[in-house]
Formats: C-alpha cells, structure tokens, sequence
C-alpha cells in the first residue's frame, strides 16, 4: 500500500513537472511572439521615418540644385539688367553728344549764311 502510494505520488509528480514544463514551454514560445510582434510593430514605424527622412534628403537636396540655379539665373539676369542700363546710358551720352554737334553744326551753317550773305551783299555792292 505504501509503495503504491508512492508510484502514485510520483507518477502525479512527472505529471505535474511534464505539465508544468509544457505550459513553461508555451509561455516562453508566447512571450517569444509578443516581442517578435512588438519589434515587427516597432520596425514598420522606424522603416516608414527612415524612409521619410531618405525622401526629405532627396527633397533637401533637389531644393539645394533649384535654389543654386535659381541663384545663378537671378545673378544673369541682374548681369544683363546692368548691361542694359549701360547701354541705355551710353545711348543717353551719344544723344547728348549728337545734339551738341547738332547745335555746332547749326552754328557753324548760320554763321556760314551770314559770311555768304555779307559776301553777297558786298559784290552786289562792288559791282554797283
């Protein structure tokens, strides 16, 4: 009697450890998946900021080339804007240069009709 309540204590006991790892083992498999889960749910936010931060770079640096091209085109047309307001001042210095000779020119003509006039006068008045 005693022996076999032994045998039946200790097969309890196998039972019971047998149980015991099985649910020890489901545990750590469960607790395996959580954080397998966890670290998936945690990768896909960290993959989507990565990949954001690679577009806002690729962004940053396109915004980079515009602003440069657009800086270099601003200076081109500042360039040509100066050049064209030189030009238009050296039109304005040949314009005042043009009628200064214009009003020399119409000097020298009046003055020119008077020596004619007086020259023509005074053999008018030699031949009378």
């Amino acid at each position: 009697m005693l022996s076999s309540m032994l045998r039946e204590h200790q097969s309890k006991q196998i039972a019971k450890k047998e149980s015991q790892e099985s649910k020890r083992r489901e545990a750590c498999t469960s607790a395996s998946d959580l954080t397998q889960a966890l670290v998936d749910h945690l990768n896909v936010g960290v993959a989507q900021a990565y990949l954001n931060q690679k577009k806002l770079d690729v962004e940053a640096k396109q915004l980079h080339v515009n602003a440069t091209n657009f800086s270099k085109q601003t200076q081109q047309w500042l360039n040509l804007v100066e050049s064209f307001s030189g030009a238009l001042k050296e039109l304005g210095d040949v314009e005042n240069w043009a009628r200064t000779i214009e009003g020399d020119v119409r000097t020298i003509t009046m003055a020119l009709e008077i020596v004619y006039k007086g020259s023509q006068e005074n053999n008018t008045n030699s031949i009378e």
